[in-house]
């Protein structure tokens, strides 16, 4: 499992130029599900996401999880993440789960997510375009 973490300022995700997804502030978290991923490694990544604590204090110190500061997730599916880049230039996604079972896991993800802090979210599978204030730019790449 594979997670891209931004702190925002505001997202939002389209499809088909309908919004279906936005938040004011807190992270966009874009995740990928590759093979052999388990609900374990779902509920670990869930708990990682919602303790991070990448949001500033009065001191402009990292010291807030973002339920402390009342921020919101937009999380996107984002299989293209499955690429590690080591071979060749044409990126390979063999290392993704299969899309059945993918959107399974993120659902799972999601609705434990959802647990925690208001959660909006894309279209699994779909073509989307996500837009993005990136505050700091502040940005983290985890593996679970």
């Amino acid at each position: 499992m594979k997670i891209l973490v931004q702190r925002t300022k505001s997202a939002k995700v389209t499809v088909d130029n309908e919004i279906i997804g936005e938040i004011d502030h807190g992270m966009v978290i874009f995740v990928c599900l590759v093979q052999g991923d388990t609900e374990e490694q779902v509920q670990k990544a869930v708990k990682k996401i919602v303790q991070m604590r990448i949001f500033s204090d009065e001191e402009e110190k990292m010291n807030f999880d973002i339920a402390q500061t009342g921020g919101q997730i937009l999380a996107i599916s984002q299989f293209t993440l499955a690429w590690d880049g080591q071979k060749g230039n044409r990126p390979s996604f063999d290392q993704a789960m299969a899309p059945a079972q993918a959107q399974v896991l993120f659902r799972i993800f999601l609705d434990q997510l959802r647990e925690k802090v208001p959660v909006q979210t894309g279209r699994f599978g779909a073509h989307m375009n996500v837009e993005l204030d990136n505050d700091g730019p502040v940005t983290f790449f985890l593996e679970f």
